[in-house]
């Protein structure tokens, strides 16, 4: 569903100026797991609300996701050959063009949110809190601080004003769980929830955020390098991961108690939550 939306979305490659349109869809089609924008469905499905009338947020949060990671990969950031077993964006079409793609895609995220006004059932102040929400999500106070944190603390003993552990826990909470929790609000959000609903989303949304990196930093050592699609490593950038910092098995039991307070959280959804609950678990027994 997300993906046949996507496409229909996403200027064509042919459209002027090319380049940077081949640039977005060859990042936003080169594969991932929709993570946000299934969120973001599922929290309008088990809310009440119909998963179709917030298809353009949801795929808009993909979008915002992709310009990250193009502009993560960037030889001034975290400098990757390879994302998702292909060659980098910035590898493909060079690193001026890679710099305004990951542009494109962020500024087009929140266009196709604003259409998300249009929507039969959707009301338009809803969609602008929606985009407060997620604007707030990836900016300097959320993925973009975290994003900078990361870089300040690459090779330090102890990083910036605060231990090991809060630095890593502001990395984490900013850099990747931001807009993963960000996806559950506004999918709750846009389809009327209550605020206690929305509230206890959010709450599980910054469990499997948590969980979601801390998954990620144990497979940067123990997982197959082929199936992450990946060549470098934190251990060679010297970045401040959870297993920097508590070891490979604390982090694990971390990882599994998030999912499990994530899971604790969706009781009072009852059945509702199935899939929710599936993707909490999902998220620390993957490959990649």
């Amino acid at each position: 569903m997300v993906d046949k939306a996507l496409d229909r979305f996403m200027t064509k490659e042919e459209a002027l100026p090319p380049v940077v349109h081949k640039a977005m869809r060859y990042s936003v089609f080169a594969g991932g797991k929709r993570l946000r924008p299934v969120l973001c469905l599922a929290a309008a499905e088990i809310t009440g609300g119909k998963p179709a009338r917030v298809l353009p947020t949801a795929c808009a949060l993909e979008v915002i996701h992709t310009y990250s990671l193009v502009h993560d990969d960037l030889p001034a950031m975290d400098d990757d050959d390879l994302r998702r077993g292909r060659p980098t964006n910035h590898r493909v079409f060079g690193e001026g063009v890679a710099i305004l793609a990951g542009d494109g895609l962020l500024t087009y995220g929140f266009e196709l949110m604003a259409k998300n006004a249009r929507v039969a059932g959707v009301r338009a102040e809803r969609v602008v809190e929606a985009i407060g929400t997620v604007a707030r999500a990836v900016g300097s106070q959320g993925m973009v601080g975290g994003q900078a944190v990361d870089l300040e603390s690459e090779g330090r003993g102890v990083a910036l004003n605060g231990s090991r552990a809060k630095v890593l826990d502001y990395i984490h909470r900013h850099k990747t769980g931001a807009l993963i929790t960000a996806s559950l609000s506004v999918g709750a959000l846009l389809s009327g929830a209550s605020p206690k609903a929305q509230r206890a989303l959010e709450r599980y949304g910054d469990q499997i955020g948590l969980a979601f990196q801390i998954a990620d930093d144990v497979l940067d050592i123990v997982g197959n390098k082929a199936l992450l699609g990946k060549s470098g490593s934190d251990a060679e950038n010297q970045k401040l991961t959870y297993p920097a910092v508590y070891g490979l098995e604390e982090s694990q039991r971390r990882a599994r108690r998030a999912v499990d307070e994530a899971k604790r959280l969706l009781k009072p959804f009852g059945r509702r939550a199935d899939l929710l609950v599936a993707l909490a678990d999902y998220i620390i027994t993957r490959e990649n």
